[in-house]
């Protein structure tokens, strides 16, 4: 039974289009989304610390 895995390296044009296709694959990475998630964060320890204190003064 054949491979349906066509080997890119095969020849210089489809090797070609698979690099490019990698390239705009890694390009299309979404940034990631911690330092938001760590300003939220940072954000609520402020906004808690500021509840306590009024409700203990």
């Amino acid at each position: 039974m054949s491979d349906p895995q066509i080997d890119p390296a095969g020849n210089t044009q489809a090797f070609r289009a698979f690099a490019q296709q990698q390239d705009s694959a890694a390009s299309n990475e979404q940034p990631s989304r911690l330092p938001i998630w760590i300003a939220v964060g940072a954000a609520l320890v402020v906004i808690l610390a500021v509840v306590a204190y009024l409700l203990v003064r």
